[in-house]
């Protein structure tokens, strides 16, 4: 449904095409690298050797974006950089897991020398149309944004973490635009504020949260993890936003529709984890058979709001294999074959951005000026945020 990731996707794609590949590699950098220190803090080394895995080709994927965008030296030296801001939210995680305040204090400091760093290393790569203390604020918010869903995780404050958890995401997914539009050549960089090019970030924005929220929560439910309550009600949090930016683009009562069918969605999936946490396969089938009566539910649905310009058939297919993909991930993480639940977890989130395009191209711009600068949400603006208390 979505095209490839990386290098062997970047070299034919749009100034706008990479400009969104930015925004979602970022995002699911920051949802990657938080997997990464909970994984730690709890001690789990074959998730963290997995989701390490994952860091590293989400890393690849935005250097190869970039190479496009800036040249190879330019995504070499991103590399570097952002290597070593990864090594040391682990080793902050790792303070968290050992109970070592200095080895945390050590780790805060070098990040606070490699935020300087990348806000000079972005700033240099926009010839200066990105200001360097933008570019610090930005890079200073996303680091404290994951330490402080670190600290919070390991004291057991879980619904602090996934707010923050959330946070993180929306906020380092806006970066990549505010980014993208100043590596961008400047009339190119106008296209990011068509309709139709913000009505699929925004699509991509929410369907990649709900991704990895419902991978978060899936996993959490599979293993009787006492996050499941949290990563539940962060999962119920991106529906709202889902639901409201229908509302946005079809009126409320469209809203509602959407909401009760998504919601139906998300029970179905929560069964079927708990038939895995129970090992149950009865409640599994069930849950998969009313799987299938959504996925045609939702896509007559969607089919009728773009006045079938999308075919219901092939919506239908689109969501059965975004919930193949889901149940599959979960199956894997229950049986700790870490590296094969997050190369599902990577695909699935990565394809729904080729379902979000579909949209968007069927919506069509009439629909697409609906939609406020912002996103259907207030208040969302990634370069805009003050950093939090260090």
């Amino acid at each position: 449904m979505g095209s490839p990731s990386g290098a062997a996707s970047t070299a034919a794609d749009s100034p706008s095409d990479l400009a969104l590949q930015l925004e979602s590699l970022l995002g699911q950098h920051s949802v990657l690298a938080a997997d990464m220190m909970r994984g730690r803090i709890r001690n789990d080394e074959d998730f963290g050797q997995a989701t390490n895995a994952a860091i590293a080709r989400n890393t690849d994927d935005l250097a190869a974006v970039i190479a496009t965008l800036s040249g190879e030296q330019a995504a070499s030296e991103f590399r570097t950089r952002w290597a070593e801001h990864v090594t040391e939210l682990y080793n902050y995680s790792r303070g968290l897991a050992d109970n070592d305040p200095a080895v945390q204090n050590e780790a805060r400091e070098e990040l606070i020398e490699y935020e300087g760093e990348l806000a000079d290393y972005f700033s240099s790569a926009s010839q200066g149309r990105l200001p360097r203390e933008a570019a610090r604020m930005a890079v200073l918010t996303h680091v404290d944004h994951l330490l402080q869903q670190a600290d919070a995780y390991a004291a057991g404050d879980y619904g602090r973490a996934d707010d923050l958890y959330r946070q993180s995401y929306s906020h380092t997914f806006e970066i990549g635009r505010a980014i993208a539009a100043t590596l961008l050549p400047p009339d190119q960089a106008a296209t990011l504020q068509e309709p139709s090019w913000r009505l699929r970030s925004e699509l991509d924005r929410l369907l990649g949260e709900h991704v990895a929220l419902a991978v978060a929560a899936l996993r959490a439910g599979a293993t009787n993890s006492p996050d499941f309550t949290a990563a539940a009600d962060a999962l119920n949090g991106n529906t709202s936003d889902l639901t409201a930016a229908m509302a946005t683009l079809f009126g409320a009562q469209a809203g509602q529709q959407f909401m009760s069918l998504w919601a139906d969605h998300i029970d179905q999936l929560v069964s079927y984890t708990a038939g895995v946490a129970a090992n149950d396969d009865r409640r599994r089938e069930a849950a998969r058979g009313r799987l299938r009566a959504f996925e045609n539910q939702l896509a007559g649905f969607l089919a009728s709001a773009t006045g079938n310009t999308l075919g219901s058939t092939d919506l239908a297919k689109a969501f059965l294999a975004h919930d193949d993909m889901l149940t599959r991930q979960v199956d894997a993480f229950a049986s700790r074959n870490y590296r094969e639940a997050h190369e599902l977890a990577y695909s699935t989130y990565r394809d729904m951005f080729g379902l979000a395009r579909q949209l968007a191209d069927a919506f069509g711009e009439t629909v697409a000026a609906r939609l406020p600068h912002g996103g259907a949400r207030t208040g969302a603006g990634g370069m805009a945020e003050a950093p939090g208390t260090r």
